[in-house]
């Protein structure tokens, strides 16, 4: 069994529907599990959409109306009758989705955010799945959300392995192309929930560690996984092979061609990933397995764009111990902040956050009461793995910077 996941760079419009058909054909397509993403920017969308939803309801229709049209657009490139099942099936998509958005009287914003976020990826799969069919490619379409079991902590839903495992052993079909969508799952009571942006790596490592899958491989808009983001560095180079821990370091610091949740399953079973190009699926791409750190040995650069560093200090001039750094993670693990660095000394104590659940100024609030608080929002993470002097050189130039932090592999500073 082999799982392949699909972002939605590579399905943004007809013509990378149709290169998915064709990366499937050069590769070949038995026994193998496809999971695909929302197609293009519509998560976005679906982003304004409930934004809209709970803040301008006079632009929701308006909103809803765009997705549905982007989509429309690609079923008439791919599909010659416009009274094929495929419209019908993705209209009574839209069409729950606007009951849910009629009907909904819950108040939480999280909730909200999962039971409508989801139909970008129900409804790219439905029509990849119609389009195969059409082809001749054979498949079977599954709904995600009766496989993947997870807890109710909407937009970042922790899965319920034993739950998803009993699912997927009692469920599927490993003799068939199957595809599914990434980043869902459903709660105890059925309600949808989602694994956090980017999940559908995750997803895929999901299905593969409770397949016992060979391999899995991400198709990707890059050759493979890069020492550094073209968008913001100069000169990346392509990684030929990463080991699970190196991987593991990169994706915790932000690399953003791997989900930080989808190696640990993997690890776990040896279960090789490969990162490849859906426009050269004959190139080698990336291997990450055990083995080599990493070849070739450079250093790799990660940035974290519109993070937040708070820097704080006593009050009276008395030490930060433990009792004070454990009340600061509680307020931290209370709103839902992503901690990315921490650096403390006698009286200060700063960590650079990601205020995912926009709870920045509650946590201010409480904070002030036993602290002096400096807040510099907008800041951005930068950190080197495996760094040299030249490469810190050229990173530091030409930037103001609010914090540094070594270690005997990586190097992180926080810059305005």
């Amino acid at each position: 069994m082999r799982v392949y996941k699909f972002g939605g760079a590579s399905v943004k419009d007809a013509n990378g529907v149709k290169n998915l058909a064709s990366v499937l054909k050069t590769t070949g397509y038995d026994n193998t599990l496809v999971v695909v993403s929302a197609m293009g920017k519509t998560t976005n969308a679906m982003e304004l959409v409930i934004k809209n939803y709970f803040e301008n309801k006079g632009e929701l229709q308006s909103s809803v109306h765009e997705v549905i049209k982007y989509h429309n657009e690609i079923l008439l490139d791919l599909f010659d009758n416009d009274r094929h099942q495929v419209f019908k099936t993705v209209k009574s998509l839209f069409d729950e989705l606007n009951l849910f958005l009629k009907n909904n009287k819950s108040p939480d914003y999280n909730f909200v955010y999962d039971q409508t976020i989801g139909f970008g990826e129900l409804v790219s799969t439905t029509i990849i799945s119609y389009y195969l069919n059409e082809i001749g490619l054979k498949n079977n379409w599954i709904d995600v959300r009766e496989y993947i079991k997870t807890d109710n902590y909407y937009r970042r839903a922790n899965v319920n392995w034993e739950l998803t495992q009993e699912h997927i052993t009692s469920r599927f079909d490993t003799s068939k192309l199957n595809i599914t969508q990434g980043f869902l799952g459903s709660d105890a009571n059925n309600f949808t929930t989602s694994l956090g942006r980017e999940g559908s790596d995750y997803t895929a490592a999901i299905f593969a560690y409770c397949l016992n899958a060979t391999s899995v491989t991400i198709w990707k808009d890059v050759p493979g996984v890069l020492n550094a983001d073209p968008r913001h560095f100069e000169n990346a180079q392509l990684l030929h092979q990463i080991s699970y821990r190196e991987a593991i370091e990169l994706a915790f610091y932000g690399a953003s061609v791997i989900h930080p949740k989808t190696l640990q399953p993997l690890q776990r079973k040896e279960i090789p990933l490969h990162v490849k190009s859906f426009l050269n699926p004959k190139a080698d791409g990336t291997s990450v397995s055990k083995g080599k750190t990493l070849e070739p040995e450079v250093p790799c650069f990660i940035v974290k764009k519109n993070q937040t560093l708070i820097s704080l200090s006593s009050l009276d001039f008395s030490y930060i111990v433990e009792e004070n750094i454990s009340d600061i993670f509680n307020l931290l693990h209370l709103y839902k902040m992503k901690v990315d660095v921490i650096q403390n000394s006698a009286i200060s104590f700063s960590v650079c956050i990601d205020n995912l659940y926009d709870n920045l100024e509650k946590l201010l609030q409480h904070l002030k009461a036993k602290f002096n608080v400096t807040c510099h929002e907008n800041v951005s993470l930068y950190t080197i793995r495996h760094y040299n002097s030249a490469a810190v050189k050229e990173l530091e130039k030409d930037k103001t910077l609010l914090l540094k932090q070594l270690t005997q592999e990586t190097m992180q500073i926080v810059t305005k």
